[in-house]
C-alpha cells in the first residue's frame, strides 16, 4: 500500500464525520410513543450513530395517526443531515393507501436511507381460546364468521393488515378491534377480553414462552430461533401470508450526496455493530441494513402489496 493511499484511507472517517457534524445534534423522529418497535430500534442505534458522526443524538417521539404526524414533521425539517425519521411499515407502506389526506409521500418527500430491521408477526390467541392449532382456528372462523375478535395496535397497523390478508387467504372473516398501541391489545388478549392477534415477534415472545399466550403460526419464510416450536403459516396450511413488520430510516428530501452517504454509513455501522446486532436478535429482529437503492425497490413492492390488500378488503379508517 502506498503512503498516499494509506493517508487517504485514514482520512475517510474524518470526511464522514465532517459531512454532518456540528454543534447541532442529530434528531431522530420516532412517530410513535416510547416503548414500541420503532422506538426500540432508534434507541438501540442512537449511541453508536452518535459516536460515528461525532454528534449528540436526540430521540423525539411524535406519536399520532399511525405515525403520520411524526412523518409529516420529518418531511418538513431542513434536509441538512440533522433530522432523520425512524418508522415502521405502517408509516412508509400502509398509510399512503389508507389515509386520504396524508401530508407526505414516502417515495417523493424523503431520501430513503436504509431498511434497518424486520420481524415477522406471530398469530397468537388468548389462553381461553379452544384452538390448539391453525387449522382449529380457521375452522372456528368459518363456523363463526365475523365473531372472533382480532386485536390490533391500531387501525392501519401491520397487525391489522396482516389479519386482513389472513382472512382473504383463508376465506374467513373476523372482527377487528383496534387498540391504542400493542401493549393494551396484548394485555386484553392475556386477560381473555380479545380472542386473537397478529403481533410482532419481539412484542410477544416473552408472553408465549411464559404460557400467557398461545402461538399458532409465524408469518416468516422459516421458523424463528426465538420461538422454534411455532410453525410458519405455510407449514400450518395457509400459504401466501408471509409478512414482516419492518423499521426503516429516511431523511427529508434534498440531502447532499456526502451527507446522505455519511448518514447511511452511520446507520449501517450502528446496525452491524456486534453488540447492537445481538440486541436486535435478542428481541426478535433480523438486521437488514440495506442500501438506499435496495430500500427504494423494496418500498415500491410493499406499497403495491398493501394497496391491493386494502382495496380488496375494502378497508378504511372511517
Amino acid at each position: 500500500m502506498t503512503r498516499t493511499l494509506f493517508a487517504l484511507l485514514l482520512l475517510v472517517p474524518f470526511a464522514v464525520h465532517a459531512a454532518v457534524s456540528s454543534q447541532k445534534p442529530l434528531t431522530i423522529i420516532v412517530p410513535f410513543p416510547p416503548g414500541g418497535s420503532s422506538d426500540m430500534t432508534a434507541r438501540i442505534m442512537a449511541p453508536k450513530m452518535g459516536e460515528k458522526l461525532g454528534q449528540t443524538v436526540i430521540i423525539d417521539n411524535r406519536g399520532g395517526a399511525n405515525g403520520a404526524i411524526g412523518a409529516t414533521m420529518a418531511k418538513r425539517a431542513a434536509p441538512d443531515g440533522h433530522t432523520i425519521l425512524v418508522g415502521s411499515i405502517g408509516v412508509y407502506a400502509i398509510n399512503p393507501a389508507l389515509q386520504k389526506n396524508l401530508q407526505y409521500d414516502p417515495m417523493k418527500d424523503f431520501d430513503l436511507l436504509t431498511l434497518a430491521v424486520r420481524a415477522p408477526n406471530v398469530l397468537v390467541v388468548s389462553p381461553a381460546m379452544p384452538a390448539k392449532g391453525l387449522a382449529d382456528l380457521v375452522g372456528y372462523l368459518k363456523k363463526m364468521p365475523g365473531k372472533v375478535t382480532f386485536a390490533s395496535s391500531g387501525a392501519g397497523s401491520s397487525d391489522h393488515l396482516t389479519a386482513a390478508l389472513f382472512w382473504q387467504r383463508t376465506g374467513t372473516s373476523g372482527l377487528h378491534v383496534p387498540y391504542k398501541g400493542g401493549g393494551p391489545a396484548i394485555a386484553d388478549l392475556i386477560g381473555g377480553h380479545a380472542d386473537a392477534s397478529f403481533q410482532n415477534l419481539n412484542a410477544i415472545s416473552g408472553q408465549v414462552k411464559g404460557g400467557k399466550l398461545k402461538a399458532l403460526a409465524i408469518t416468516a419464510d422459516k421458523r424463528s430461533p426465538v420461538l422454534p416450536q411455532v410453525p410458519t403459516m405455510a407449514e400450518a396450511g395457509v400459504k401466501d401470508v408471509e409478512v414482516y413488520s419492518w423499521q426503516a430510516a429516511a431523511a427529508p428530501k434534498g440531502l447532499s450526496p456526502d451527507v446522505k452517504a455519511a448518514l447511511h454509513a452511520a446507520l449501517v455501522g450502528s446496525l452491524n455493530d456486534p453488540q447492537n446486532r445481538q440486541k436486535m436478535i435478542d428481541v426478535g429482529f433480523d438486521v437488514v441494513a440495506s442500501t438506499p437503492e435496495q430500500f427504494e425497490r423494496f418500498l415500491a413492492q410493499e406499497l403495491t402489496r398493501w394497496k391491493n390488500v386494502i382495496e380488496k378488503g375494502n378497508i378504511s379508517l372511517e
